[in-house]
């Protein structure tokens, strides 16, 4: 790969995190358990979706071939998104969507941060904008967890169950390619493995307070960023690209 297809192919795995977060987000909009939770998830979706844009927007130009941002959200299949498997699952119940959120929240906190000193300073611009965002939407969703886990049992048995489900999709985080070690040698992307024991000290001091417990044995699911993906995110992409793809001329 040239150094371009390698920046490229950074950026916009950045891009689908947030693009498919987004719209996974987006699905709860008038469907929040009260108003002012349903107002404060979309705006946390409408954040993601910003980081989205500016990321996809950059690697469009990187990409250099006449795509646009949203020829590349809307005009790829699948096999073509390189996002990881832990942000296409499926929204299931709150508990369920907030304990998602929390461990991508808390995982962006540390990623924007170091990416914010990058030496590519487009990356770098939108890391720092983020940073303010992903920090609120951490102490909301942080909270939330506390408030299932030490709530009622019902509330308790809910996000053990997310917790259970969704723990074996948090390894991917953290891995490292050739593409990553790369652009992290020339001081352009993260190296997340040098901040995974910072994340997982973070979660674990949350599930701690919130009476969880992780599951002992997990065999970690990888395979999204290089296209392998759940049967969630086919079902995800179906429904957010079906009008770009039948009136793709149109202008709004």
């Amino acid at each position: 790969m040239t150094s371009q297809e390698i920046l490229f192919t950074y950026t916009l795995r950045l891009a689908d995190n947030a693009l498919v977060l987004g719209q996974r987000l987006s699905e709860w909009t008038g469907h929040g358990p009260f108003l002012e939770e349903d107002l404060a998830l979309t705006n946390i979706a409408l954040d993601t979706f910003g980081t989205a844009t500016s990321l996809l927007e950059y690697a469009a130009k990187v990409e250099d071939k006449g795509r646009d941002a949203d020829a590349i959200a809307y005009r790829r299949n699948e096999r073509e998104f390189c996002n990881i498997l832990l942000v296409e699952q499926a929204n299931g119940d709150y508990a369920k969507t907030i304990l998602r959120q929390v461990f991508v929240d808390a995982f962006n906190i540390l990623l924007y941060t170091e990416l914010s000193k990058s030496k590519d300073e487009t990356l770098a611009g939108i890391a720092q904008k983020a940073i303010k965002e992903v920090t609120y939407h951490y102490r909301h969703t942080s909270s939330w967890v506390i408030r299932f886990g030490d709530g009622t049992e019902e509330s308790h048995n809910k996000i053990q169950d997310a917790l259970n489900e969704l723990w074996r999709f948090t390894g991917e985080m953290f891995e490292m390619d050739e593409i990553e070690e790369t652009l992290a040698k020339q001081g352009i992307a993260i190296d997340a493995k040098a901040f995974q024991a910072k994340w997982e000290k973070q979660i674990d001091e949350l599930l701690t307070k919130a009476t969880l417990k992780k599951p002992e044995t997990v065999f970690m699911q990888t395979g999204g960023r290089k296209g392998l993906h759940t049967e969630h995110l086919g079902f995800m992409l179906s429904e957010m690209q079906t009008l770009p793809r039948m009136l793709p001329d149109a202008k709004w």
